[in-house]
């Protein structure tokens, strides 16, 4: 029986479709991968035991201190207290106002001490109005108020002297039956020794992730035993609490140090395992995460609870393994989706005619980034997003991260010539354009705007900025997947808006590797991406025919 050829039609079929099993199957090993339970230490409590104390800020999602007028109900403390008492001894608090007053109260209820914290800044009125308060707590309820902490990170945020800490520790410890310390950065500390002799005990802030030069979260533990020695050393008989020390759950790199859960979960027990060792008094950084943080501080600052703000339950439990995707499979399922309608859009403007093996190939690596990456763009953007502003920014990265593939891969399909910026933004051009190509320029205009608001984001403002590389990396690559395989336009203009924007992508893009170091994963993905996404705007703005 003589040998059947294949119409070519039928066998490059053939080929889009193995090619769109393969990055299905690439889409869902990865992210079966990605979900894998990380393995935690043993356990470092026994039975019935519990953390020694925590830090406690009473703000729920929608609450801060910042509202002016907003008071606590005692419900919600007492609530949170009933919770907290089921895992540890003792809560620090920061402040004496919103509601606060009732702590003590709410503490002997459930059994729990109470380092008692009151907020010092510039303001003086306000300073006398907490000072007040805490001695009043103190005086009234020795049983409950273990010390009084004057003051949190004063000296750092530069809002009193030296001297002037002095003198309020100095009247605190006349009028109050209990100790009193202040609590600030181990390194400030070490610069203003002298304030030692006012206090009872030395408090001290160890946070390797904040440190100058971050440390990672497998380091961690180890950087805090070494800090706490050296502290221990500098003041001599002094006895010394580590006021704060944990690990975030959520937010951006900082060198190779990386929020993750299981970070989180693995430090805190190291930390407390280590605590238990060498005999350190240790409060926990934080009890409930505090979304409000995340205005100052960015994404991380709002994830450093072990309990969570919405559910308020615990993020790990002690000695079990933790996933840091634990919806992968939810994850991978709309990534695979993403990816098979990429093929579809391909497959529509190509209408089986024009889609060789070559631009199958292409339409292939922008459904496997595509896909890849959409499930982690779809649960770090409520977490990324911030304000009016903050959720515009994320929409639009979401929205843009699923319509340009799309759009590419059709236009892939349709053989549309490589577009030019001015094809979107001049009505001459755009009216001269086939359709796909003036959706192509609008959509690359839209996403050089936002990916310069990234880029320049995290080139003169970074630390507190989120790299957003899940969502960027579709948009970005699906313009260089689209700008390989593009005819060249035919126009007399030169692209100097492109190649503007390329020399800005491509500065920032090294820039950001550099600061960030090779250790930030993070930034180096998010680099790379800039560097693409350059060397794809040199080229659409080169791929010119003149007239």
């Amino acid at each position: 029986m003589p040998h059947r050829i294949l119409p070519l039609e039928t066998s490059r079929m053939r080929i889009a479709v193995l090619l769109a099993a393969l990055v299905s199957a690439v889409i869902v090993a990865v992210w079966a991968w990605l979900g894998q339970p990380v393995p935690m230490p043993a356990t470092p409590l026994a039975a019935g035991e519990k953390m020694p104390c925590v830090s406690y800020a009473p703000f729920r999602p929608g609450q801060s201190p910042f509202i002016e007028g907003l008071v606590i109900p005692p419900e919600q403390i007492d609530d949170d207290f009933a919770r907290l008492a089921k895992i540890t001894h003792c809560v620090r608090t920061y402040s004496t106002e919103m509601g606060l007053d009732v702590v003590p109260a709410m503490a002997r209820k459930h059994g729990l001490k109470v380092l008692q914290g009151m907020w010092i800044g510039r303001d003086e009125a306000k300073n006398r109005v907490e000072i007040d308060a805490a001695v009043k707590a103190a005086q009234q309820n020795p049983d409950v108020i273990d010390a009084v902490i004057v003051g949190n990170e004063v000296l750092l945020r530069g809002e009193q002297s030296s001297t002037g800490m002095a003198a309020l520790i100095r009247e605190v410890k006349s009028k109050v039956p209990v100790p009193v310390t202040y609590a600030d950065v181990w390194e400030f500390w070490e610069r203003n020794k002298e304030l030692a002799q006012y206090v009872d005990f030395v408090t001290v802030h160890i946070l390797p992730f904040w440190e100058d030069v971050p440390v990672a979260a497998d380091k961690s533990a180890a950087h805090i035993g070494e800090i706490r020695e050296h502290v221990g050393k500098v003041f001599g008989d002094k006895e010394i609490l580590i006021g704060e020390t944990g690990w975030p759950s959520e937010g951006r790199m900082r060198e190779g140090a990386l929020p993750s859960p299981s970070n989180q979960a693995m430090v805190i027990q190291e930390l407390l395992a280590l605590a238990k060792e060498k005999n350190y008094r240790l409060n926990v950084i934080e009890a409930f995460d505090q979304p409000w943080k995340r205005a100052s501080e960015g994404t991380v600052g709002g994830h450093w609870g072990f309990l969570d703000a919405y559910t308020r339950d615990f993020k790990f439990g002690w000695g079990e393994a933790v996933s840091d995707h634990p919806y992968w499979l939810r994850q991978a399922i709309v990534g695979i989706f993403l990816a098979l309608s990429v093929f579809v859009a391909g497959a529509i403007g190509g209408r089986g005619e024009s889609m060789n093996t070559r631009r199958w190939l292409a339409v292939s690596g922008i459904a496997l980034f595509s896909g890849l990456t959409i499930g982690r763009a779809l649960v770090s953007v409520p977490v990324e997003s911030l304000g009016v502003g903050g959720w515009l920014r994320g929409g639009s990265i979401l929205a843009l991260a699923i319509l340009v593939p799309l759009v590419a891969a059709f236009a892939v399909g349709r053989q549309a010539r490589a577009v030019a910026l001015t094809q979107a933004l001049d009505g001459a051009s755009r009216r001269s354009a086939a359709p796909v190509e003036r959706a192509m320029a609008l959509l690359l205009a839209a996403s050089v705007v936002l990916i310069a608001h990234v880029a320049l984001g995290l080139a003169f403002d970074p630390r507190y900025k989120d790299f957003q590389f899940a969502g960027l990396t579709p948009i970005i690559m699906a313009f260089a997947f689209y700008a390989l395989v593009a005819p060249p336009r035919v126009t007399a203009e030169a692209a100097a808006a492109e190649k503007i924007a390329a020399a800005i992508f491509l500065g920032s893009g090294l820039y950001i590797a550099v600061n960030e170091t090779v250790a930030n994963w993070q930034g180096l993905w998010t680099s790379a991406l800039l560097v693409v996404m350059a060397l794809s705007l040199w080229r659409l703005a080169t791929a010119a025919q003149t007239r």
